[in-house]
């Protein structure tokens, strides 16, 4: 009797060890998170604007990996590619707030004008999950836009 619950708590340990390890694997790290910017950044340049915000906003496209994706907001706020929402795309979000009060569009928009490169915590719905949680996000200035990926944690 003792062997058999031994080894039934050793297959519960493995289960809970794979399931630890397979929703770890659901969400991006931040070191993903700066890459695939530097990737949108490297696209945008050789590409063009124009087409890497059709990318970026691309749900079938490169710049989205599970919980990852990439947004461009002109300098004023507004966005110009959404890889979550396309219904994004157009609007001005600059006094957008997370649940907690913050503006954090305007907040970005400060950040990119003085410091060009910069990660940047808030609140925001996880599309994976529907959930609002904390989420930290990367950015680069380039030139007139601001290209952003980010990390829910």
């Amino acid at each position: 009797m003792k062997r058999s619950f031994t080894i039934s708590s050793l297959v519960c340990a493995l289960a809970a060890t794979f399931a630890m390890g397979a929703q770890a694997q659901t969400k991006a790290t931040a070191a993903e998170a700066t890459a695939m910017v530097k990737k949108g950044v490297a696209f945008a340049k050789a590409n063009g604007k124009e087409k890497a915000y059709a990318e970026i906003s691309n749900k079938a496209g490169q710049f989205i990996d599970r919980d990852l994706y990439l947004t461009v907001y002109g300098l004023d706020g507004t966005v110009r590619a959404h890889g979550a929402n396309e219904k994004m795309i157009g609007k001005n979000l600059i006094d957008l707030k997370d649940i907690d009060g913050t503006p954090f569009v305007k907040e970005r928009m400060e950040l990119a004008k003085t410091k060009g490169t910069f990660w940047q915590d808030y609140k925001f719905t996880n599309p994976t999950t529907k959930k609002i949680e904390p989420k930290s996000m990367y950015c680069e200035k380039v030139d007139d836009y601001v290209l952003c990926g980010g990390i829910y944690k």
